[in-house]
């Protein structure tokens, strides 16, 4: 079977009904944990982002208490977890401060890590690229939020 591409998808939307569409969203829903996931943001989340924004905070430090901390593989493997966890949540808001926001609260859960993530060359290379990419994002906001994350970023660096 061909995949559709959007516009045809799009296009082929439109011929449907509103209770046909709520049957194919349901139907979505059921095949995939991320859809569900993404159509109860779309839903529930989309209209009040600080509440979103502190939702996945509390879950990321629910990851980061759970960690295995005897070993450096353990450590590095739920990193990563909970990295692509929130790149997942990043992917459903689209929004740039919300993604500027959880990028720097897991860089920051990072640094206060313990132990310390500077004896594992894996785990500094991971959070120097987090603030390499929080840099390019923070250069494509507002000015004013430019200066406020940019103070936030150096604070990482130091």
């Amino acid at each position: 079977m061909k995949t559709a591409t959007v516009k045809e998808l799009k296009n082929e939307l439109s011929h449907y009904t509103q209770s046909e569409l709520i049957e194919l969203c349901l139907q979505l829903s059921k095949f995939k944990k991320e859809n569900k996931e993404l159509l109860t943001y779309l839903l529930f989340e989309k209209g009040n982002e600080e509440a979103f924004i502190q939702g996945v905070k509390t879950e990321v430090d629910k990851q980061f208490e759970t960690i295995n901390t005897n070993s450096y593989f353990y450590i590095k493997k739920s990193v990563r977890k909970i990295l692509r966890i929130i790149k997942k949540y990043i992917r459903y808001s689209k929004n740039k401060e919300t993604e500027i926001e959880l990028l720097l609260y897991f860089c920051k859960k990072m640094k206060a890590f313990k132990p310390s993530i500077k004896n594992h060359t894996a785990l500094e290379n991971i959070f120097k690229r987090e603030l390499i990419a929080l840099e390019k994002k923070i250069s494509m906001v507002h000015e004013d939020l430019q200066f406020d994350y940019g103070i936030e970023l150096n604070l990482l660096y130091n």
